[in-house]
């Protein structure tokens, strides 16, 4: 059971948050529980879905960013964004099981985008204090600086969720996966 209020329905959250949570409903076809929790603050759901929205339309394409949302997932220990993004990188982002099992890890079969989460751990592990070495191995890897900056919002991003989730000990609406290092 969640430790914040979870709105049972749109109509029941606040006013401010109600045309938000319709946008969402229309874009994925109901309103995960993440969304209705943050739904609380209107101005943290508006300020969430417009920075999300953003990145959605940056350099990094779908898979990456479900990959960046699965390792730093699995690294904050948050089961509820871990179920989501498996789900996510599944059916959006055609993400197969191998895959996401790596991703979890920090890895890919794919070098890329494995640079990409080796960075995006780095970041979250020393709390942004990477090294030049590190911005140095993401850049040989292929990623220009705006593709960096955008896996460093990609991580800040999905750390916001993560720990919105673990506050509230939102309720899983996805398949449940659990997280393999619990927080």
């Amino acid at each position: 059971m969640s430790r914040l209020h979870t709105p049972a329905s749109v109509d029941i959250a606040p006013a401010g948050s109600q045309s938000l949570l319709n946008a969402v409903k229309a874009q994925l076809g109901a309103v995960p529980n993440m969304f209705r929790v943050i739904s609380n603050s209107p101005a943290a759901l508006e300020g969430y879905l417009s920075l999300n929205g953003a990145l959605g339309k940056g350099s990094l394409d779908a898979q990456t960013r479900e990959r960046i949302a699965l390792a730093v997932a699995e690294f904050n220990g948050c089961s509820y964004c871990l179920s989501a993004h498996s789900f996510l990188g599944k059916n959006k982002a055609r993400l197969d099981d191998a895959e996401i099992a790596a991703n979890r890890d920090g890895r890919s079969h794919d070098a890329k985008a494995e640079a990409a989460l080796r960075f995006a751990l780095k970041v979250v592990e020393a709390r942004g204090h990477v090294s030049d070495a590190d911005i140095s191995d993401v850049r040989l890897a292929g990623y220009s600086d705006a593709e960096i900056v955008e896996i460093v919002l990609h991580v800040a991003l999905n750390t916001l969720t993560n720990y919105v989730n673990e506050v509230a000990r939102t309720a899983v609406d996805f398949p449940a996966i659990t997280a393999r290092r619990a927080a």
